[in-house]
């Protein structure tokens, strides 16, 4: 098996640094109870790989010693959790759920605001934002024109446990290679080139707010959502983490509200009948509820 390298903090050789069984089980239980996240014994290579950097930049040569400077010091600890938090995502993945979005819900959000109704959206497990600007673009369509609606009481927030996930949703500036999985009507209203980046529109970042959250720590919500969009973060926990943070996130929603999920994700079947299926992962919480 081929391990990063590691460079001495005190020569130049080269070292192999390597993640013990029980040393693995000490991070994924500081994981589970900081973050309710699961790790299985088959992460034990991904778990060493993407924590060998932050041993090269504690200048320490073994996990016991990083593990002991994990436990006294806070900020390591969260960014050991931002290390082995999985940030992958793209401009409108799963484009199935914006298509339902722009047909199915995106005229009833604007009959909301035209009736002077608080309209309220979330991307939970924001990552760097390319999900919430998704969902903003396909909110405003192609044009300014077809944006007006939106400077009714209409806002947009994005949660990430990862402090750094935050500050990008935030900055909203992406590699230009991203962009080609924005379709092109959208990319030209609100995307704008500047050197090998895109930014995006600054109407749109207005709409967007970002701040950290732990999905299972106490929410500080004062109202319900019309949409939760919640996908590809359920299956990092644990069955009973699941069910709890899914009954949460249907609660969270208005009446009528629409719960997008992850591909390979499915609720529990407790939650799943609280809720009506209207598409691939795609969930309403009925009138009245």
């Amino acid at each position: 098996m081929k391990h990063e390298p590691f460079l001495s903090a005190t020569t130049t050789t080269v070292a192999t640094v390597v993640l013990g069984p029980a040393d693995f089980r000490s991070i994924a239980d500081i994981l589970r109870a900081e973050a309710r996240i699961s790790l299985g014994e088959g992460k034990i290579n991904l778990v060493q790989s993407r924590l060998a950097r932050r041993l090269r930049e504690c200048r320490l040569d073994n996990f016991p010693a990083y593990l002991r400077l994990v436990r006294d010091d806070a900020e390591e600890r969260e960014r050991m959790i931002d290390a082995l938090t999985t940030n992958h995502t793209h401009f409108f993945r799963e484009k199935h759920h914006f298509d339902h979005l722009r047909a199915e819900i995106l005229p009833r959000l604007k009959a909301r605001a035209d009736t002077g109704q608080p309209v309220r959206l979330w991307s939970a497990g924001s990552s760097s934002g390319e999900e919430i600007y998704s969902v903003a673009m396909t909110l405003a369509g192609t044009s300014p024109g077809e944006a007006r609606w939106l400077g009714g009481d209409v806002r947009l927030l994005a949660t990430d446990l990862s402090a750094p996930m935050v500050e990008a949703v935030a900055v909203a500036r992406y590699p230009s290679i991203g962009a080609d999985q924005v379709p092109l009507p959208y990319r030209a209203a609100w995307l704008q080139s500047e050197g090998g980046e895109v930014a995006v529109d600054p109407r749109l970042r207005a709409l967007v707010t970002a701040r950290p959250l732990n999905l299972f720590a106490p929410w500080p919500f004062r109202g319900q959502f019309d949409v939760i969009f919640c996908r590809n973060v359920m299956i990092y926990f644990d069955a009973d983490a699941r069910a709890s943070l899914e009954a949460r996130l249907v609660a969270q929603l208005r009446p009528g509200g629409t719960l997008y999920i992850g591909h390979s994700e499915r609720l529990s079947r407790t939650v799943a009948a609280r809720v009506q299926s209207c598409g691939q992962t795609i969930y309403r919480k009925p009138e009245g509820a």
